[in-house]
């Protein structure tokens, strides 16, 4: 437990100072209230959620995974990792005060979010239930690309293409049933389907989202256990 607060008082100190990081959990709110009062509200041919729901969606696919993978890379830079090993510090201590940091910045961009989609009190919970969890698999994934990142500028180039594919494939495959069939097992498109349709149900969204993080968790153990150590 020591391990883990050490590792969250820490990253909470470095996010502070990291502009390119805090500004991920700014814009796509902020994009979502101009687009959701300026465009949407009073056109009748938008419905008045329909940014805020695509802004979440793509936020908590894209924009997470980033985040993370950008602070563990930092860390790998830093030789952070190697130090936080040789002292002992577990791969899910690690983790969990790493990612602790980014899911409480997660929460406020989803309360932000709920709030400009205006839902419903049942809509609000289910919207944070998906959003947290999909925050949780973002998190996990990121993390574990930025493990075999050496640095920031590396771990921008791994990845972007999951954060991509990860981020916009929900909203491909609103359009196209093949790409829906494809990315059914997608935790992104899991949390697209209950944002867009509240009426879905939370069962099965979110047993598919927590089979995706325990596989995530997995790698992630794996990963660090193999590159931890590494330069």
């Amino acid at each position: 437990m020591k391990s883990v607060q050490a590792i969250f008082v820490k990253q909470s100190k470095d996010m502070i100072k990291n502009f390119s990081v805090l500004i991920m959990f700014v814009i796509f709110p902020l994009v979502a209230f101009v687009m959701t009062h300026f465009v949407a509200r009073g056109n009748y041919d938008i419905p008045d959620t329909m940014f805020t729901t695509m802004m979440a969606s793509i936020f908590s696919g894209m924009a997470l995974i980033q985040a993370a993978c950008g602070v563990i890379a930092e860390d790998r830079e830093k030789k952070s990792i190697r130090f936080l090993v040789i002292a002992g510090v577990k791969p899910l201590a690690y983790l969990a005060g790493i990612g602790g940091v980014i899911l409480i910045a997660s929460l406020i961009s989803s309360l932000a979010f709920g709030f400009i989609g205006g839902f419903a009190r049942d809509e609000f919970i289910a919207f944070m239930l998906v959003m947290m969890s999909g925050a949780i698999a973002s998190i996990i994934l990121g993390a574990t690309i930025g493990v075999y990142a050496n640095n920031a500028q590396a771990a921008s180039g791994l990845s972007l293409p999951f954060a991509v594919i990860l981020g916009f494939a929900p909203m491909v495959a609103q359009f196209n049933e093949r790409v829906e069939s494809f990315v059914g097992f997608f935790y992104t498109q899991q949390i697209n389907v209950v944002v867009n349709d509240f009426t879905a149900g939370l069962a099965h969204p979110l047993t598919v989202i927590w089979l995706n993080i325990a596989v995530l968790a997995v790698l992630f153990i794996l990963a660090y256990a193999k590159k931890g150590l590494g330069s």
